[in-house]
């Protein structure tokens, strides 16, 4: 199976993926969207990439063939830089419901709806710290977090999930924000817990 040369430039809101074929069939080539990778086939030749460094709008992506090359564009499903096509990335979706199975009523409604987001969070902490104050180590902990974070995920209006999805990816999981006018602005800092050091690991 011979393997194409490739290259790519990004935006916040998409990839795009340069695959150097000289003179494909249209009628041959197929390309394969999937939420953390793609296939591109063309006759013996096929480029494979998984898992993508973030996940994509199997949907809204496409490709078009040229002459030299073939050009395919990956719309991100949480806006940010990769800087890379490929890496095992914490994928934040892989928790949460997706955003495009919202109908568009709920949507509207949830933004009309003003959420105490503080309120919700003193409850939640409350909850957990009687739960972990027992003897029993394996009572709250993680679960009941996880728990609450989906909830808040699925009850927030589009602009709170793209926060939510920004800030944890491109802080490496160390920040969960649910302000969108502070974080799209700039990329989100990572900020590990005091008294440790992040380390990027190669």
């Amino acid at each position: 199976m011979t393997t194409l040369r490739h290259e790519f430039y990004e935006t916040d809101e998409r990839l795009t993926l340069s695959v150097f074929d000289k003179g494909a069939d249209p009628a041959q080539v197929s390309v394969k969207f999937l939420p953390r990778s793609i296939v591109y086939r063309h006759g013996e030749k096929e480029l494979t990439l998984e898992p993508l460094k973030g996940q994509i709008d199997t949907d809204k992506s496409d490709y078009t063939v040229g002459k030299v090359k073939i050009e395919i564009r990956l719309v991100k499903v949480a806006l940010g830089r990769w800087g890379a096509i490929t890496g095992d990335s914490p994928d934040i979706l892989s928790s949460f419901p997706a955003t495009s199975s919202l109908p568009s009523a709920a949507a509207t409604q949830s933004k009309k709806t003003h959420k105490n987001w503080d309120g919700i969070t003193s409850t939640i902490l409350d909850r957990e710290k009687a739960l972990t104050s027992d003897d029993d180590p394996n009572v709250g902990g993680d679960s009941t977090v996880n728990e609450f974070f989906q909830k808040l995920f699925a009850d927030a209006d589009e602009d709170t999930k793209r926060a939510m999805m920004k800030s944890y990816q491109e802080s490496g999981g160390t920040t969960l924000s649910t302000n969108w006018d502070e974080v799209g602005k700039a990329p989100v800092e990572v900020k590990p817990p005091e008294g440790s050091e992040w380390k990027k690991w190669a």
